[in-house]
């Protein structure tokens, strides 16, 4: 009787465990410390994290990713405070506590609301008008990256084979009836944009995302982005 009761407890573990690590990482993860908010964007296998407060940005990195019910391991192609991680693997010691995520230090990443959108996805941008034209922008090293999960938004412009950060601004967005907006979190080029929204029109053709209206500096924009995974 025994034998059976440890064999049914061996069963019972081992597929919890199986579980655990076949379970899907995707959503928006966050924890908040006493004036440190951090993000961790992840969808379509990239993973994208985010240090800032309420008025300041202080830094993001990111890169591809595996989870395998214990730990996070990032292929990392852009740090911008650690530039010589570029190209490396990051681990980060993480298992989940109900839908969070719990690291070593025993801090709680919190599983934000699932907002599921037409959108989501990671992005890369393909083409861009110029002078009432539409420019091809062929797929090289640099290139500016755009995560879209559950209601939050990030870009990256980045050259990994360089160890190349030119920029990032993220926060919250919508996009219905082919209105998409943006409310600025944190954005590295200017913190006195945090707290700004933008209005854009939006529509998906053919599976490309094309994406028009103004930018923050006035300027007329029509541009083109494409599924990164494609």
């Amino acid at each position: 009787m025994k034998r059976y009761l440890l064999s049914f407890c061996l069963i019972i573990i081992y597929t919890l465990n199986t579980q655990a690590q076949n379970r899907q990482l995707h959503g928006v993860y966050k924890m908040d410390t006493d004036k440190t908010h951090t993000l961790w964007l992840f969808v379509d296998g990239y993973s994208s994290m985010i240090h800032y407060t309420d008025k300041q940005y202080l830094s993001t990195t990111g890169g591809p990713f595996t989870f395998n019910g214990d730990a996070i391991s990032v292929q990392t192609e852009y740090n911008d405070i650690d530039s010589a991680s570029v190209g490396k693997t990051m681990n980060y010691p993480l298992k989940w506590e109900g839908e969070n995520l719990k690291d070593n230090s025993g801090n709680i990443w919190v599983k934000q609301p699932n907002k599921p959108n037409a959108l989501d996805g990671l992005w890369r941008i393909t083409g861009r008008q110029q002078n009432g034209e539409m420019s091809t922008m062929p797929r090289g090293d640099r290139k500016t990256i755009k995560l879209l999960v559950d209601g939050h938004f990030q870009w990256i412009a980045i050259n990994p084979a360089q160890h190349g950060f030119y920029g990032t601004g993220g926060g919250q967005y919508s996009f219905k009836n082919n209105k998409y907006s943006e409310h600025l979190l944190f954005f590295s080029r200017d913190n006195t944009r945090v707290g700004s929204s933008l209005q854009f029109d939006g529509e998906i053709k053919d599976g490309k995302w094309h994406h028009t209206g103004m930018s923050s500096k006035g300027d007329d924009i029509h541009e083109i982005w494409s599924k990164e995974t494609e």
